[in-house]
């Protein structure tokens, strides 16, 4: 390579986040001796605590650029910014993750046809308009990042796009930054003292299925006296479920933390995550769970059962079965010999083909193939 590769990364904004973790680390992970990285976010910088990511990437000494936009009615404002920082310093390959930074993408890229597009699909949405939008986008791009085989099998049944048009590159993760991490004090959270965790880390939206554990949580808690439900993080239906927590009469057994940055201490003080989610793409949670050295108990979403691979029957349960969710949940805590086994069973696992070591080469060699095709094609 005579010079280095000017890539540019495009992310719908940069509050803490699945996607935009895997950006940071991609950002910060590629060889600054072979690609020259800009990162553009289409909203405004994000405020303390949510800053993280972002001030990891000025401690890297990265060009970040804020677009500021906050609503889907300034998407055409967004694609002229994003279009004129792209006529002002054309990247060799454009790396958008995410709903509107695709769609800002593939439109800001239409006048630098010497720039390779890849967008990264992370969730089979079952948004039919989003489907078709994000599929009119997709059939203009080079290349497209499926996070997992089952978002790739949903792009081609749902969206209609080429298979030849897509990759596979999974989630990953930084095994070294769980090294020397000590388990979070639960009292912190409201947990009596001696209380054991039942740990659901997620954004608390329909997506994730936070309300189905609610609905399991009077069972399961009627089972396991010891234990309380530790819901860690926000969103839109926080109200919402806190109503029906108390509505169900586990108000005081299920402790809402909120955001934390300390997630993996979370996991640590926890017996097992549970993750009851209608629809995915690949959950980082459940890397980190896995990271931890934690059993889990996950819906059988789209990519779930990839990372769990030969792991999954004991944690696993179909999309909105309650009754599996409950007795895998059980199966798991009631034993903790099988719990300990399991844990250091997924912790070799995700170490084994979960690196992000391996998914950073990934990226590499995809980048260096599309900015080869983008030259031969100009």
């Amino acid at each position: 390579m005579d010079r280095r590769l000017h890539i540019a990364l495009v992310i719908t904004e940069l509050e803490v986040g699945g996607a935009e973790r895997c950006l940071v680390n991609l950002a910060c992970g590629l060889d600054r001796d072979r690609f020259d990285v800009t990162v553009y976010s289409l909203a405004h910088r994000p405020t303390a605590p949510q800053d993280r990511l972002a001030r990891r990437l000025d401690e890297a000494h990265l060009p970040v650029h804020y677009l500021g936009f906050t609503s889907k009615w300034s998407l055409p404002s967004a694609v002229r910014a994003l279009r004129a920082r792209f006529n002002r310093r054309p990247p060799d390959v454009i790396q958008s993750m995410l709903f509107h930074a695709n769609v800002v993408s593939g439109l800001a890229r239409r006048r630098a046809s010497q720039t390779a597009l890849s967008l990264g699909f992370r969730v089979a949405d079952p948004s039919r308009w989003r489907q078709w939008v994000e599929g009119r986008i997709a059939r203009e791009a080079d290349r497209v990042v499926c996070v997992s085989q089952s978002v790739a099998d949903f792009a081609v049944r749902q969206m209609h796009i080429d298979p030849a048009r897509l990759i596979v590159i999974p989630n990953g993760i930084d095994l070294t930054a769980y090294d020397d991490r000590r388990p979070a004090d639960l009292t912190r959270f409201g947990f009596p003292e001696g209380r054991r965790a039942i740990a659901c880390v997620s954004r608390l939206s329909r997506q994730k299925g936070v309300d189905l554990l609610i609905r399991a949580a009077p069972q399961l808690l009627a089972a396991l006296p010891d234990h309380d439900v530790l819901l860690v993080g926000d969103g839109p239906d926080a109200a919402g479920l806190r109503r029906l927590a108390a509505e169900l009469g586990v108000g005081h057994r299920i402790h809402f933390a909120g955001w934390q940055p300390t997630v993996p201490e979370i996991l640590l003080a926890s017996d097992v995550m549970v993750l009851p989610s209608r629809w995915e793409g690949m959950p980082n949670v459940l890397l980190e769970a896995m990271a931890c050295g934690r059993p889990v108990v996950c819906s059988a979403a789209e990519g779930v059962t990839e990372v769990l691979g030969p792991l999954a029957d004991p944690q696993t349960a179909p999309v909105n079965n309650l009754q599996l969710l409950v007795k895998k949940t059980l199966a798991i805590v009631r034993n903790p010999e099988f719990a300990h086994q399991l844990g250091g069973q997924n912790l070799q696992r995700v170490a084994d083909r979960f690196s992000f070591a391996q998914v950073i080469r990934q990226y590499a060699e995809l980048f260096v193939a599309l900015s080869g095709a983008a030259a031969v094609t100009t």
